[in-house]
C-alpha cells in the first residue's frame, strides 16, 4: 500500500459500530488518530468496504471515518426513494456527530453528495475531492456494468454478503439507484459557482462522466483543481488507489491559494 514518505506510526484504534442518523441506524467507522479527519463517500450500489484502499493509503496520516449510507454497505434500507439531497442530510449528520470540519473524498455518487454537502454546510468541509462526479444526471456516458463484468459480480456478492435486507432486496436497490440516476442530480454551474471551499476535481481518462462536463465542473467551482489521471475509469479508486492517494494528499496538504510558475487562470 502507498506510504505518504512518513515515518511508519502504530495503527490507531478504530470504532466500528452503528449509530443512529437521523433516527436510522448507520453503519460507521471512524478512527480515533489525532490529526485532520477524512471522511470518505463511497459510490452507488455499494458501501465503504469498495473505498478502503484509499482510506488505508491516508490512513497514516490522517483520522479516516466511512459511513454506509442507507440501503448500502451495512446500514438497512427504508422504503423511501434515493435521493441525493437525502444523502446529503445523513452525510451533515455524520459530520456534526464527528465534531469540527473534515476533509471529504467522495466517488461518483459520494462525490455528488459532496459537493451539496459543501454548498449547504460549508462550515463542515475543510476540503472536498470529488472522484468521477456529476452535477447534471445528463452527463453519465454509460456504467458499461452487465452482468459478465467482474465490478457488477464484485457489487453483487458484496451487497449479498453486507446487506442486513438479505438478497431478496437487492433488484429494489438497484432499482432504486437507478431512479435517481435517470433524474439526478440537477445542479447548475451557477450552483457550483456558490461552493466557498477548496475543491479538486478528479476522474479517469476513460470515466464514466463525459470529460467536458468535468471540465465544466472545474471550471465552475471557484478555485478548484483538476486532476484527470491516464488509464483508468470510472473505477480509479479501485484501479490506482496509490496515485488517488497521492494526489489527494498531495492536495489536502498544500499551501493555498496555490501559486503556478506562468498563470492564466489563477492569475
Amino acid at each position: 500500500m502507498y506510504s505518504l514518505g512518513m515515518t511508519k506510526q502504530p495503527k490507531a484504534k478504530t470504532i466500528m459500530t452503528y449509530i443512529d442518523v437521523l433516527g436510522h441506524s448507520t453503519w460507521t467507522s471512524i478512527s480515533e488518530k489525532n490529526a485532520d479527519c477524512v471522511l470518505l463517500l463511497h459510490g452507488g450500489l455499494n458501501g465503504s468496504d469498495t473505498f478502503t484502499d484509499v482510506g488505508d493509503g491516508l490512513a497514516d496520516k490522517y483520522r479516516v471515518g466511512y459511513f454506509d449510507r442507507r440501503g448500502h454497505g451495512k446500514t438497512a434500507d427504508t422504503p423511501e426513494p434515493f435521493h441525493y439531497e437525502s444523502m446529503a442530510d445523513e452525510t451533515i449528520a455524520v459530520l456534526e456527530s464527528i465534531g469540527g470540519a473534515s476533509h471529504i473524498v467522495g466517488w461518483s455518487d459520494g462525490g455528488n453528495i459532496g459537493l451539496i454537502v459543501a454548498m449547504r454546510r460549508p462550515d463542515l468541509v475543510k476540503r472536498l475531492v470529488v472522484i468521477g462526479a456529476n452535477f447534471k444526471h445528463e452527463e453519465v456516458l454509460g456504467m458499461g456494468l452487465d452482468e459478465d463484468n467482474p465490478v457488477t459480480q464484485m457489487l453483487t456478492r458484496r451487497y449479498m454478503e453486507n446487506s442486513p435486507d438479505g438478497p431478496d432486496h437487492f433488484a429494489e436497490f438497484v432499482n432504486k439507484s437507478l431512479v435517481m440516476w435517470g433524474a439526478e442530480p440537477n445542479m447548475t454551474v451557477q450552483d457550483l459557482s456558490t461552493i466557498s471551499v477548496p475543491v479538486l476535481v478528479m476522474a479517469g481518462d476513460d470515466d464514466a462522466i463525459n470529460l467536458s462536463h468535468t471540465c465544466e465542473m472545474y471550471e465552475s467551482i471557484p478555485g478548484a483543481q483538476l486532476a484527470i489521471v491516464p488509464g483508468s475509469s470510472h473505477g480509479l479508486p479501485l484501479e490506482k488507489p496509490e496515485t488517488v492517494v497521492r494526489i489527494v494528499d498531495e492536495f489536502f496538504s498544500q499551501k493555498l491559494p496555490v501559486e503556478t510558475l506562468i498563470p492564466i487562470r489563477r492569475k
